[in-house]
């Protein structure tokens, strides 16, 4: 039985009227959608006959165009399906709307570097000390220092010397654990759509700015279980509870084969743990925090952190036992963790990822 739980949020369909720009549009109602094209195609028939898209804009041009482009295709019973080509734009779209945010949240904001590892200069620069490469030397920096110190004689001695600092781009394996529980759709906020929006942005990002990066992701709710990255639009919350346990031995076990040096886990929850499988069944209890739960669970984190897999965990919600319990979650695997609403979670994720891939040499 399929359970589907759809929210629109209000103020971003406001604003993607008003600019009538059909494509954002369409891909945000995609997404909320669970990739049905056909849900989202009905949506913005019904928008346009309440008056919210003016009569005078031709939609079915703009689906035929689509098809036209290969972002949409029909079924063997005429039904509109996503393309694979579909898939790539509304993950570039994500991508786009993320740092739409995150370039308006201003001077935390870095752009993305270009693809590739290695070692990329910074402007910064320190004194030389015994070790350091020659190559790093700046010499415009060094020259003045001489300069400065002999008063025009420019004799260079080795306190003049500053070293060019760098960072080191690293290739780094990920796994995005969404929850999919009840209450992340429940109370009137959708938390579940900006989470698939982050996760179709992430994809984009590392696909294309990071080839050599690892990304994978999995559901979980009563059971944890992987997707494949075609089907995160998809991804539906249901009537289930929150078992963190079995989200990180799966997330572990997707991570054991990478070779990448840096592996971590970025978990996204609104919710305290509250099911752990138990051979062939679920123990369940979603009051207060069941500690047999609780211990599970950061058995699995200290398993993490033996494996060198860092968890970064993105809390959705304000609720005091989630926060208790991440924070034991947190000290055990030595990760970090977050909170963010569903507006700024995107902020957030992508500037951890881009931050935690890089680390400072001299």
């Amino acid at each position: 039985m399929r359970h589907r739980y759809l929210y629109l949020d209000p103020e971003l369909i406001k604003s993607l009227l008003a600019s009538l720009d059909l494509l954002r549009l369409f891909n945000q109602l995609l997404i909320a959608a669970a990739g049905n094209a056909e849900q989202a195609w009905e949506w913005m028939r019904d928008l346009q006959a309440r008056g919210y898209i003016d009569d005078a804009v031709d939609l079915e041009a703009f689906f035929t165009k689509l098809e036209e482009q290969g972002m949409l295709a029909r079924d063997g019973e005429g039904a509109l399906q996503l393309t694979t080509a579909g898939v790539r734009q509304l993950r570039r779209s994500a991508l786009d709307e993320v740092f739409s945010n995150l370039k308006k949240a201003g001077p935390g904001y870095h752009p993305i570097p270009a693809a590739g590892e290695g070692a990329e200069q910074l402007p910064e620069t320190k004194p030389y000390e015994f070790g350091d490469e020659l190559h790093s030397i700046d010499g415009i920096r060094s020259t003045a220092n001489a300069l400065k110190r002999t008063h025009g004689e420019l004799e260079l001695a080795e306190e003049d010397l500053e070293i060019t600092e760098t960072e080191h781009i690293t290739s780094c394996a990920t796994v995005i654990a969404i929850d999919v529980s009840h209450s992340m759709v429940l109370y009137g906020e959708d938390r579940i759509t900006p989470a698939k929006t982050v996760a179709l942005a992430l994809t984009e990002l590392i696909t294309s700015k990071y080839p050599k990066d690892y990304l994978g992701v999995l559901i979980f709710g009563d059971r944890a279980s992987r997707i494949e990255l075609s089907a995160i639009a998809g991804i539906q919350a249901g009537p289930f509870h929150t078992n963190t346990c079995e989200a990180l031995e799966v997330a572990r076990g997707m991570l054991a084969s990478r070779k990448q040096p840096n592996k971590q886990i970025f978990l996204i929850t609104d919710g305290k743990p509250s099911a752990i499988t138990e051979g062939h069944r679920i123990y369940k209890n979603p009051i207060g925090l069941d500690l047999k739960i609780v211990n599970r669970t950061l058995e699995q984190a200290d398993q993490c952190r033996r494996q060198r897999v860092v968890i970064t965990t993105f809390m959705i919600a304000t609720d005091p036992m989630l926060q208790e319990f991440v924070e034991k979650l947190t000290r055990t695997n030595r990760g970090r963790a977050y909170f963010a609403n569903p507006y700024n979670l995107g902020d957030f994720i992508l500037a951890d990822y881009v931050k935690n891939r890089r680390r400072r040499v001299h």
